[in-house]
């Protein structure tokens, strides 16, 4: 059976082949494919009598061994069971299960139809067509009826089990339904138990540390409560996970970190108070402190925060954004480098490739430029501690020189930035990385404060190709990130041109240190 740690996104089967358009199942004819994933591919249909639209999910069992099969067969009889029994507007309907007669398509043949309502999109859809860092179009009705369907769930004593963008369907007249419901597991007592299957963007942190047994997995209904957070989360910033990363590993570690207590939580800037604190509460870091925080409870705080015709979204100033928008994933070195605290390891070692016309490997510090010899060093371990490509020893010296011409004594009162990477002292604390080994985090000691810039900035890149901005600018939007926030850089979708001659600074001496 595939567990978590084996893949890196979404934990799923081989992904099945496709029906030929026009092909019938019993009373319907499928169309066209709608999406894949999990254990089958969804079809548009229509009932073949009176042309009602519907979607059908075709699940394969002639490639899978019996284990599998077994596997399958528990998830399709489970699907089944529940939408028998939990009947709700906010939950997709299963109308029949057929079994596929194709013989002249044998890996088709005998393969699972479930018949089910017909959705317009999916919430992914949605969220992958989204523009960061806003909510998307209608966020609360899609919120509210997300915490219905959960809370009735939950209420007939089941947990979803797979709760995900993908698995929340909008239909015709601003439907929303759940859906997916093969991982839903009926409680018995406070938990019940599932294969160990899900989606690392969505899995509570202790997930990783439980053991599976002979029943599999526990879930209780607080794992809900947290993938409901994630995707609350996603709903109102236009897809922006609230741990970052550039894979769903890096942003599970993250979360982890963050349940361990070595790292604060924090969410997006441009959240209001009332969502902020249902979020913070749906992400409690384990299982005891969600349980107080139940489905219907957040249904009945979601119709309060979003009635009436305006809402209140508290915007704050740029400074205050980038305070509030350090996450877990600030300190959780093991998600964003490639190393701990100490010295660079064989495994760090980076593809120098060929030199560039400074004589130095691209990205390093070239032996003539106007870098300090004694930070070099310093410079060198810090970025190349990073895994993105493009945080090098030669951008982080670029960034230096345009903060503060590398004098570690360097001060802007009236904007409380100090030292050679002209940190504020209180931003300094949230990212804070002990460079010099001496087990001191100090804002003024150069060790410490470049081995920081170099986490946040690789923070920054990671956070910035996740909102989906163009590659080749990152050292530009870095050098902006660094100087505003990173929310700032992903509303204005660019450089805000209050801080362009800063950039343009930067990168001058970045083509200067690469030749």
């Amino acid at each position: 059976m595939t567990t978590p740690e084996e893949r890196d996104d979404e934990l799923e089967a081989p992904r099945p082949p496709g029906l030929p358009e026009g092909f019938r199942i019993e009373g319907w004819e499928v169309g066209a494919v709608i999406g894949s994933g999990g254990w089958g591919t969804v079809y548009e249909a229509r009932t073949v009598a009176d042309g009602t639209p519907v979607a059908v999910k075709v699940l394969p069992t002639g490639a899978l061994g019996p284990g599998q099969r077994a596997a399958l067969g528990e998830l399709v009889a489970r699907e089944v069971r529940f939408s028998a029994e939990a009947d709700h507007p906010h939950l997709v309907r299963t109308h029949a299960v057929c079994t596929v007669e194709a013989p002249e398509l044998p890996a088709l043949d005998g393969a699972i139809a479930l018949v089910m309502d017909r959705a317009e999109a999916s919430l992914k859809d949605v969220l992958d067509a989204a523009e960061a860092g806003g909510p998307i179009a209608d966020a609360d009705r899609v919120l509210r009826g997300v915490a219905a369907g959960l809370a009735h769930m939950h209420d007939a004593g089941w947990v979803h089990g797979d709760l995900k963008p993908a698995n929340v369907l909008l239909g015709p007249g601003g439907r929303v339904w759940l859906a997916d419901f093969g991982l839903a597991a009926e409680l018995d007592g406070t938990h019940a138990h599932l294969p160990p299957l899900g989606t690392l963007d969505h899995l509570p942190p202790e997930w990783w540390s439980q053991r599976t047994g002979t029943q599999g997995a526990v879930v209780r209904p607080t794992a809900d409560i947290w993938a409901f957070g994630v995707l609350a989360h996603q709903v109102l910033t236009g897809g922006l996970h609230p741990f970052p990363g550039a894979t769903a590993r890096a942003r599970s570690l993250a979360a982890q970190t963050y349940a361990r207590g070595t790292a604060p939580l924090r969410l997006d800037a441009g959240l209001d108070e009332d969502m902020r604190r249902l979020i913070a509460d749906c992400l409690a870091p384990d299982h005891a402190a969600r349980l107080p925080h139940t489905a219907a409870g957040l249904a009945a705080r979601i119709e309060a925060a979003t009635a009436g015709p305006h809402r209140r979204r508290r915007r704050m100033p740029a400074l205050a954004a980038g305070l509030v928008v350090l996450t877990a994933a600030a300190v959780a070195g093991a998600a964003l480098l490639g190393g701990g605290e100490g010295g660079l390891t064989q495994d760090d070692e980076r593809d120098r490739g060929t030199p560039t016309a400074t004589g130095a490997p691209p990205g390093e510090i070239p032996e003539d430029s106007d870098v300090p010899e004694a930070l070099r060093p310093v410079i060198a371990r810090a970025a190349h501690r990073c895994t993105d490509e493009e945080i090098t020893p030669a951008l982080l010296a670029a960034l230096i020189k345009a903060e503060s011409n590398f004098d570690a004594k360097a001060s802007r009162p009236e904007s409380e930035e100090y030292g050679i990477a002209m940190w504020t002292p209180s931003v300094f604390r949230a990212w804070a990385v002990d460079g010099d080994g001496d087990g001191d985090k100090d804002h003024m000691s150069p060790p410490d404060a470049i081995s920081t810039m170099s986490l946040y900035v690789c923070w920054l890149d990671q956070r910035f190709k996740q909102a989906g901005l163009p590659k080749k600018d990152l050292p530009a939007l870095v050098a902006a990130g660094y100087r505003t926030s990173d929310r700032t850089v992903i509303e204005e979708r660019g450089v805000p041109e209050r801080v362009r001659p800063h950039v343009d600074k930067v990168l001058r001496y970045l083509a200067e240190y690469e030749g």
